[in-house]
């Protein structure tokens, strides 16, 4: 099978389900930047000192999510996997909380940075906060609230993780000057 179709030469893409979509629609920018928030991720594993597991999971999630979003409305059961649920959710929230454990209290503003595993988690961290502003503008109809829900959730983990890296780095992070 080759790997070009030609058939998005008009600017078009598939959903799965069928339809044929704008590449520049509001749906395909919201699942082309969770691909986008899943490749970061993949990089900051790579760079990572140590595997942290919970970033093979979190990839796992990203691609369910991201083709959930490139159906067609109504048809996600149609994929045969297991959608994103609040208990994804409140795992993020568990991995918080046990990260937030180990860390000084936050008493200031700090910068994206520190050490090179921490710089790339925050990278991770903003591409998190841009997909979950085009995921809540998908409005053709809107996508499942947990979806939202998921996305908020791991953006404060990856804050929280890109602290952890530097800690566990023996770096510090980087404040904010007034």
């Amino acid at each position: 099978m080759k790997i070009y179709t030609k058939t998005g030469d008009d600017g078009t893409t598939g959903l799965f389900g069928g339809a044929r979509v704008p590449k520049a629609s509001r749906r395909v920018e919201a699942y082309g930047t969770v691909d986008e928030l899943n490749a970061v991720i993949g990089w900051v594993r790579s760079v990572a000192p140590k595997e942290r597991p919970i970033l093979k999971a979190i990839q796992n999630c990203l691609f369910t999510l991201g083709s959930e979003i490139a159906c067609v409305a109504g048809k996600e059961q149609n994929l045969k996997i297991e959608l994103i649920t609040e208990k994804n959710v409140e795992s993020l929230e568990s991995e918080v909380d046990a990260n937030e454990a180990v860390l000084e209290p936050l008493r200031e503003f700090i910068l994206p940075g520190g050490g090179q595993e921490a710089a790339a988690i925050h990278v991770a961290r903003t591409v998190c906060r841009r997909a979950e502003r085009a995921v809540l503008a998908v409005d053709d109809p809107p996508v499942r609230p947990v979806v939202v829900h998921y996305l908020n959730r791991l953006s404060d983990f990856l804050f929280v993780l890109a602290r952890r890296a530097n800690h566990d780095a023996g770096v510090a992070d980087v404040p904010w000057q007034k």
